[in-house]
């Protein structure tokens, strides 16, 4: 073999060589790449995206409000967690074991009797101006109650029981009625301020009061004024909660108003609209507790405005005391026989 075709066959295997060389290079290099490239991360998900937020989600609009522009609020999970159960749990407490607890009252003291029986003779408790006061927040507070509650527990309790139709009619017609009635129920709250504030202020008497059991334990009867001292927390929880009730209830019929300007200012006013309107139910029940079953010639003082003298004598002794001094004589109904309550 010549010179020449050695070196030509040289030549085509170093040409052969590099070639193979650069194909295996090739076809190894992506999976050394791989081999080195970390994994992936697992995808998002909605917990973790939440976990790692920090504040309001803003988008943009091009609408004047610009709280139209919070996308997500991680505050309003703990507000419906709130709501949804929360709320619920506060109120089947607060109501259920009020009705608990009168129950029990009831069995085991029964209606509290006039000791010396009806006299016959009555004497003016409350005017028709006074009666108004208390009828108008009455009525208008027992369909707030009714209505409020259906937004509280309707979903759960009265859905089933009367159907998708029904309930969706009886809510928009409770809707309606709720927020229309808080104006005379506020009218209401501010006259009973009016007239019955100088009456409701604490005393030396109220302690006394308390001290024997407001004659609801035993059968002592404390020294009361027109009103005693568990009258009075009455008042004063009327005032000043449907006051709280009526306030955070403008709220959120004119939202994003007066001091709530944001999403936090509204929810702490449906929590405190809402954690109130069910502590006031509760107080209510047993206001109507005592003041119908509970009690013998209560009701009159509301109904007529006049109540049997031994029953006033027996309730609130210095308020007849002061009654009589000033000249208002007790008066005997046609037809009435004395009993000798003088």
């Amino acid at each position: 073999m010549g010179i020449r075709t050695r070196l030509r066959t040289a030549l085509v295997a170093l040409v052969l060589g590099v070639g193979i060389g650069l194909a295996a290079a090739t076809a190894t290099a992506p999976e050394a790449a791989a081999q080195q490239q970390p994994a992936a991360p697992p995808a998002a998900t909605e917990q973790m995206l939440f976990n790692y937020l920090q504040g309001n989600v803003q988008g943009r609009v091009t609408i004047p409000d610009r709280r139209a522009a919070t996308l997500i609020q991680p505050a309003g999970r703990d507000f419906q967690d709130f709501w949804r159960s929360t709320m619920k749990w506060i109120g089947g407490i607060a109501i259920l074991g009020m009705l608990a607890v009168l129950a029990i009252f009831y069995l085991v003291r029964g209606t509290i009797r006039i000791e010396a029986g009806p006299s016959g003779r009555t004497i003016q408790r409350f005017n028709g101006v006074e009666r108004f006061a208390h009828w108008l927040t009455a009525s208008t507070f027992i369909v707030l109650g009714i209505t409020g509650l259906n937004i509280t527990f309707g979903r759960e309790l009265l859905l089933p029981l009367i159907g998708p139709d029904a309930f969706t009619a009886w809510s928009e017609l409770a809707k309606v009625a709720h927020n229309y009635l808080s104006f005379p129920f506020t009218l209401g709250v501010a006259l009973m301020l009016v007239l019955w504030i100088k009456d409701n202020l604490p005393s030396a008497t109220d302690a006394r009061w308390f001290a024997e059991g407001g004659g609801l334990i035993g059968h002592g009867h404390p020294p009361a004024r027109k009103f005693n001292a568990g009258q009075k927390l009455i008042f004063w929880s009327v005032v000043l909660g449907g006051a709280a009730i009526a306030v955070t209830g403008y709220i959120m019929m004119f939202p994003f108003q007066f001091w709530a300007t944001d999403i936090a200012g509204m929810q702490l006013a449906i929590q405190l609209h809402g954690i109130i309107a069910l502590v006031m139910i509760a107080i209510i029940l047993a206001h109507i507790y005592i003041g119908s079953l509970g009690m013998e010639g209560a009701f009159a003082a509301m109904g007529t405005g006049r109540v049997d003298l031994n029953w006033a004598k027996e309730h609130h002794s210095l308020w007849v005391d002061e009654m009589m001094s000033g000249g208002r004589a007790a008066a005997a109904p046609p037809g009435a026989r004395s009993a000798g309550a003088d």
